[in-house]
């Protein structure tokens, strides 16, 4: 087990990565647990897969428990999730002084820590992320949110949980597009700060995605750490952590454009969105072409799809995609804000990145 800790001041928490971690999770989480009451939020696959493993943790360790089994899918992290998940809560006569469990991926670590964060004005959570994009980025940090029409995660709040238990077991019941889809977020982090992380990956990406246990546990351990160190130094995202959004301009558009409807998973689109992103900087000639391509051809020998043609969700419309750019949640008077690259391992956020620009490369992008 290697545990990272987040030092938030009266807010900090670990993160604990390492197998076996759910089969101990309820002495783990009862001295989080006052009241010695947990309300388990997950989903339908997650429930069926591990469950069981987690009831028993709970049962061992002497605490009372419920659940809350919410249909997968991102369609539920909506206003009509939150109510009704929030209502359930509420019905089931949650306390402040009792524990929500987030036990799921992205979606379910999103919705559930929002809806601890507002009901009864605040409940703490703990997160058991079970994909491998949950375990790396969305557990940590603290952010919560759901997504609307008018774009993703632009209804939330900064909930920080009590701890994190992502453990690798769980790995092996994912399908290998969603552990794909998560690696995304492991590159990314490389991307962002840290080439050395970046040749490694390139050297053990076809292992890390054959689910070898040494290079997910490195893996894991080393993103969790960066994203640690950058929530630290900036956890209400008025600075540095907005690095962490490499790729997420163009990703989210394109989450967004494509209605949420499942085709198209979160990290497929991160990794459309770094390749835009490196693509986008070599053309304003802020990063050598050199390592655009490199990523690229990573990305696309990861087993990633970049081509925005062939891209699940296809065709977008380019003129679309700027418009939700423009009501992104980083914009800032009307000015689109890109995290660009000076290289691999250099990357900087941008402002007033200019539009004429990201529109034509859209365009060059989308052209059949």
């Amino acid at each position: 087990m290697i545990t990272v800790p987040i030092s938030l001041g009266a807010r900090s928490y670990d993160v604990l990565s390492g197998a076996g971690l759910i089969a101990g999770a309820g002495e783990l989480i009862a001295p989080l647990a006052p009241s010695g009451r947990v309300f388990v939020v997950t989903d339908k696959n997650v429930a069926k897969f591990h469950g069981a493993s987690l009831t028993r943790a709970l049962d061992s360790a002497g605490l009372t428990h419920a659940s809350v089994i919410l249909p997968p899918g991102e369609s539920t992290k909506s206003f009509r999730g939150l109510e009704r998940l929030c209502r359930q809560l509420l019905q089931a006569d949650i306390r402040r002084n009792d524990l929500v469990i987030a036990f799921g991926g992205g979606v379910i670590g999103d919705l559930a820590g929002l809806a601890a964060g507002l009901t009864k004005r605040g409940v703490d959570f703990v997160q058991i992320p079970t994909t491998l994009l949950a375990q790396v980025d969305s557990s940590v940090g603290g952010k919560t949110a759901i997504d609307t029409p008018e774009g993703k995660n632009l209804v939330g709040l900064i909930h920080q949980p009590k701890l994190v238990l992502a453990d690798i077991d769980v790995l092996e019941t994912l399908p290998l597009r969603e552990l794909r889809a998560g690696y995304a977020e492991i590159v990314k982090a490389a991307l962002i700060g840290d080439a050395a992380f970046f040749a490694w990956c390139e050297a053990n990406a076809g292992a890390l995605l054959a689910r070898d246990g040494a290079a997910l546990a490195h893996a894991i351990a080393t993103a969790i750490a960066f994203k640690a160190r950058i929530v630290e130094a900036d956890e209400n995202e008025r600075g540095q952590r907005a690095l962490l959004n490499l790729g997420h301009t163009f990703a989210h558009a394109l989450e967004a454009h494509s209605g949420y409807n499942g085709k198209l998973l979160h990290g497929e689109a991160v990794a459309a969105g770094i390749h835009l992103a490196f693509r986008l900087s070599a053309e304003l000639g802020l990063c050598p072409r050199a390592d655009a391509e490199r990523v690229s051809a990573h990305l696309a020998g990861a087993g990633f799809v970049t081509d925005l043609r062939k891209l699940p969700g296809a065709p977008f419309d380019p003129d679309a995609l700027l418009q939700l750019m423009a009501g992104d949640k980083k914009a800032e008077a009307g000015r689109l804000t890109f995290i660009l690259a000076r290289g691999i391992g250099r990357a900087f956020v941008d402002k007033d990145a200019p539009a004429d620009a990201v529109r034509e490369l859209l365009q060059q992008e989308t052209r059949s």
